[in-house]
């Protein structure tokens, strides 16, 4: 599990001090200082934009879920701050939980997957921009600003500024700072995001100088596998300059300790990233990050984790055993256990331990990782998220049965319909991995995941629908030699029963009717 510019990538799936509770919020909404609404319909977001026409105000939608580390960042360091809530009620706030019933089905209405997505609409219901979370409080009080001053929708300044029409700095600046991480083909595919962030760069000389250098820094951490940015001398000292000034590093703190080790990559060219010489700044400017009290104790980890993939350049990931300098292994120990000592808020410690845990695996120190894991489950409001940590680390020690347990337990312990399925056909894909002789366990656990989907109106969209898809994919797979095929004529069907109650409208049905369809003769 990584978290990279640590929003979520993707689920993997100790002191003793008693953790405080995440605060209660009127019926799980954010935060209790904003006047939410709240919406799992399209009936409930239709009510949401007619407010915002009769107020002339525009629309804040936060998208996210319970369990998502990054959402639980977002609650201990932006909604619960006054300047936010004061700045709120120029907007009509709307929160969508992605585990409401048929919440799901709003995923399409906005594209949306990633937890979490915050977006701002106009008055008319346009969407004007997508606000990146992961930076500071700050800058994104700055970015909802320019939603207040009735500036255009990102997508209309991103095809001007790509006709080469000139932008304001506002515009440009909205452009840098926009969630490209969340925009799920909204604005460009996201194969083509790194080489329209050089693009941008290269054509923004009428902005300042902090917004050019980051979106050179954007395209750069986007341009991976030869893809996007080849970089040259007066690039890479561009990059060195901030990397070597600390109030520059500070300002683009989110690219700097979210992807050093992506940066190093592209900069150091042919040359082994390991040995090169960018590694000991960029590792001097990660320090200074990690022990900066003015950032949020979920950045400082996030630069820890960078310094730990800068050590491992030249490791592959399924090297379990890394040999780390010791003085760095000193570091992510006392640095995880001073944040699991002193952290009170709820919403912090569900942001910040599952990092914690991730650094110590990804250090090597599994036993440490373990223990600090277990040490929280009874102080996390999700503790299914750590019992799937828990799996991830005994399943890269070749623990097979201890990981199928935790894997389990998670997914016994989850709540709410679209998580109960990402984590279900999470259990199933491990199951299939390290046990796939077991047919009679895994043909149970897939009938009861298709259950399950019976009872949720949005089973046949957003996430639950790709879970729905995975599982669908690994059970293929697992019969891809004939051997499972009575387990899954079985399951075909009972899917059939369930896909022909599903609604035929916006091709759920036929989401439904693919999943276990078998392959067609070629």
């Amino acid at each position: 599990m990584r978290f990279a510019a640590h929003t979520l990538a993707a689920f993997a799936l100790a002191a003793g001090l008693a953790a405080a509770a995440p605060p209660a919020t009127a019926a799980g909404l954010p935060s209790k200082n904003v006047a939410w609404r709240s919406a799992a319909a399209d009936a409930d977001i239709d009510r949401a934009f007619a407010q915002a026409r009769q107020e002339k105000k525009p629309v804040l939608l936060y998208w996210g879920a319970t369990w998502c580390p990054p959402c639980n960042q977002l609650k201990a360091t932006l909604f619960n701050r006054q300047d936010f809530a004061t700045q709120a009620r120029s907007f009509v706030a709307v929160h969508v939980d992605g585990d409401r019933p048929a919440a799901q089905k709003l995923s399409r209405r906005f594209n949306v997957s990633g937890y979490p997505t915050l977006v701002v609409f106009n008055t008319a219901g346009q969407e004007l921009t997508r606000l990146p979370g992961e930076v500071d409080a700050e800058q994104v009080l700055a970015l909802m600003q320019l939603g207040l001053a009735g500036g255009r929708p990102v997508k209309a300044v991103l095809a001007d500024a790509r006709a080469g029409k000139p932008l304001a700095a506002d515009e440009w600046r909205l452009l840098a700072y926009y969630s490209w991480e969340t925009d799920d083909g909204q604005l460009v595919p996201r194969a083509e995001v790194a080489a329209t962030l050089a693009t941008l760069a290269a054509a923004s000389s009428a902005a300042d100088a902090e917004t050019t250098t980051r979106l050179w820094l954007k395209a750069l951490a986007a341009s991976d596998d030869g893809k996007g940015v080849k970089p040259d001398d007066a690039l890479r000292e561009r990059v060195m300059k901030v990397v070597n000034d600390p109030a520059q590093a500070r300002a683009h703190m989110d690219v700097v300790a979210g992807s050093a080790a992506d940066l190093v990559r592209v900069l150091a060219g042919d040359a082994a990233p390991e040995t090169s010489s960018l590694v000991a700044p960029f590792d001097a400017a990660l320090r200074r990050l990690a022990a900066d009290a003015t950032l949020s104790r979920g950045d400082r980890i996030s630069a820890l984790i960078s310094r730990i993939d800068l050590a491992r350049l030249g490791t592959t990931k399924e090297d379990v055993a890394p040999k780390l300098p010791e003085a760095l292994l000193k570091d992510v120990r006392d640095h995880v256990a001073r944040d699991d000592r002193e952290i009170t808020d709820g919403y912090e410690r569900m942001a910040v331990i599952p990092s914690g845990g991730y650094a110590l695996a990804h250090a090597g120190l599994w036993a440490e990782s373990d223990a600090l894991l277990k040490a929280n489950l009874a102080k996390s409001q999700a503790p299914y998220y750590l019992m799937s940590q828990l799996g991830s680390n005994a399943r890269k020690l070749g623990r097979k049965a201890e990981a199928l347990q935790w894997y389990q337990q998670a997914w016994d312990k989850s709540e709410g319909p679209a998580t109960r399925l990402q984590w279900g056909s999470g259990y199933l894909g491990a199951l299939v991995d390290l046990a796939p002789a077991e047919a009679a366990r895994i043909e149970k656990t897939a009938a009861k995941l298709i259950a399950e989907a019976g009872r949720d109106r949005g089973a046949f969209e957003g996430r639950s629908v790709r879970s729905l898809q995975r599982m669908g994919r690994k059970l293929q797979g697992w019969n891809a030699d004939g051997q499972q095929a009575a387990a899954l004529k079985r399951l075909r069907a009972q899917l059939d029963g369930l896909c022909r109650k599903v609604d035929a409208a916006e091709g759920q049905r036929a989401a439904c009717q693919a999943l276990l369809a078998p392959a067609k003769a070629t």
